[in-house]
């Protein structure tokens, strides 16, 4: 684990990271608000041996950049990244297959924190990143996953084609998103499965996308032809879980 210090910003982050493994060194609590989460977050504070700091609300927003944060922010070591090996095991302790989401150049932190939380939804075992190129795990992806950072492994790889060349010797059918493809409706992912979305403007690089299995589509009719990466993976990855018998 990284030893620089990060911030979760916002109530539901804060108790899910409280309740979780993660490092939590300080908790900020803005004096003089009182609210039921913030007893929550003290409680849980209190429980997990950290010091809980009450300061005015200027200094919450210098800590939060100017995010919303609800009255609590905590400073946490960085996030902790998991191995491939660590997604497959996640897999196994719940003896189902692997359901991977592999993001390619996602650059907006919202978008990841928004796939995140519905991954976590969807019971996928873990997202795989790339570590140039990509937003990583920060405090604004935290806060928008609203607490799904805590639960969802994320594996950060240096090459997603040579990542994706293990996943298939490993077994794992790797599905991809472009403008043409196989309807994503009658998609299944049923057995081992990997699902690769794209980024923001250029969608999954060449080279990634000859090394994936099938390619799936997402049908529009209206003027735009294109969908924000969080709610097209949103469809995609419900798809999946339904699929798989969910």
């Amino acid at each position: 684990m990284a030893t620089n210090e990060d911030f979760v910003i916002g109530r539901h982050p804060a108790v899910a990271a409280l309740k979780s493994k993660q490092a939590v060194n300080k908790v900020f609590l803005q004096s003089g608000l009182k609210a039921d989460a913030l007893k929550e977050v003290a409680s849980l504070a209190k429980k997990k041996g950290v010091i809980v700091n009450q300061v005015p609300k200027a200094k919450l927003d210098l800590l939060a950049d100017g995010q919303n944060h609800q009255g609590v922010v905590l400073a946490v070591a960085a996030y902790e990244y998991a191995s491939l090996d660590d997604l497959f095991a996640k897999a196994q302790a719940k003896d189902e297959d692997p359901f991977f989401i592999i993001l390619d150049g996602i650059e907006d932190p919202h978008n990841l924190g928004s796939i995140m939380r519905t991954a976590d939804a969807a019971g996928v075992h873990g997202i795989i990143i790339p570590k140039r190129r990509a937003v990583q795990l920060t405090s604004t992806v935290a806060k928008t996953s609203t607490g799904a950072i805590e639960y969802v492994p994320v594996c950060r790889v240096t090459n997603l084609v040579q990542t994706v060349e293990e996943l298939k010797k490993r077994g794992v059918w790797v599905f991809g998103t472009d403008m043409h493809g196989t309807d994503f409706r009658k998609w299944s992912a049923k057995g081992p499965t990997a699902l690769v979305i794209g980024n923001e403007g250029k969608g999954i690089a060449p080279l990634l996308k000859k090394n994936c299995d099938e390619m799936l589509t997402i049908p529009m009719v209206g003027h735009v032809q294109s969908l924000n990466a969080s709610v097209a993976a949103s469809l995609l990855i419900y798809q999946g879980f339904t699929s798989r018998g969910n």
